[in-house]
């Protein structure tokens, strides 16, 4: 499915949907499991620097295949493009939604280089993702200082929505990309404010780390789409740690890699019901 449809259903039933960033190709059957398992729509993220790592083809095959065959709504999104070309690689490879990310650029220039993608993306069918605001943090090759960080204005909001016809809007309103060095305290004010102004779903970047209440006040304001990466991949090397410890004469890696499956399916499954999403699909 794309973006724009799941997100329509969550704004209509009043949750958020969860969306995974994955890192490794092994990963993806383990998290489709638990959306299944819990009856939710799932979001698999990934960045380029994964598309690189695990190759274009290899994604749109393996990916594009369990997406098709999964029993809930599944989106693959390219997450965090810094260009149109991104994009167009994305799109070409199968992805049913994109974001470019020209949050660093001047208001006019984000508005211009979003809108590009946006119109190649809907003549082919598939939704795009922006982002207004700088959240702090390294994200892939994209890193923020706390200096540069700025919360995303609701005017702004308004004007970048209509003028580029984005499906979704990430924002920045107080979290960062990476782990937290203080208590993560949400702009909720400023949500329900970009939310009436821009009128489309709201993306929360930076959703790892984030107390429960504080997203779930968050997603009642507006937000439908949580973006999870940090918390996974903490997960996944906190267990795979433990596993060749517990296991050091073993070299079988389905061995090995079964407790890091788990643990990663562990943080899926409380994030799906954190934002509300099971039983959803």
């Amino acid at each position: 499915m794309t973006l724009r449809e799941v997100l329509a259903q969550a704004e209509a039933g009043g949750y958020a949907v969860p969306a995974i960033n994955v890192h490794t190709l092994e990963v993806l059957p383990a998290v489709l499991q638990v959306a299944a398992e819990e009856r939710s729509p799932i979001i698999l993220q990934f960045t380029e620097g994964t598309l690189k790592f695990c190759g274009y083809d290899n994604v749109r095959v393996f990916a594009g295949h369990l997406a098709r065959v999964s029993p809930v709504p599944v989106v693959l999104h390219q997450d965090h493009g810094a260009s149109y070309a991104v994009a167009v690689r994305a799109i070409q490879a199968g992805f049913t939604s994109v974001m470019i990310d020209a949050s660093r650029l001047p208001l006019e220039e984000n508005i211009a280089a979003t809108r590009k993608v946006v119109e190649l993306a809907h003549a082919c069918g598939v939704s795009v993702e922006a982002e207004l605001g700088r959240v702090a943090g390294q994200e892939e090759e994209i890193a923020v200082s706390e200096a540069e960080a700025a919360l995303t204005d609701p005017a702004e909001a308004a004007r970048f929505v209509a003028e580029t016809g984005v499906d979704a809007l990430a924002v920045a309103v107080g979290t960062v990309h990476g782990f937290y060095r203080w208590e993560p305290k949400l702009a909720h004010d400023r949500i329900a404010a970009i939310r009436q102004a821009a009128g489309v779903p709201l993306v929360l970047h930076g959703g790892s780390g984030v107390p429960d209440e504080e997203v779930q006040r968050a997603i009642q304001l507006g937000i439908r789409k949580v973006n999870i990466s940090t918390e996974a991949k903490w997960a996944w090397a906190q267990a795979l740690r433990q596993s060749l410890a517990d296991r050091p004469d073993e070299f079988d890696p389905r061995a090995l890699l079964t407790p890091v499956m788990q643990a990663v399916q562990e943080v899926v499954r409380a994030k799906i019901r954190m934002v509300g999403a099971n039983g959803k699909a």
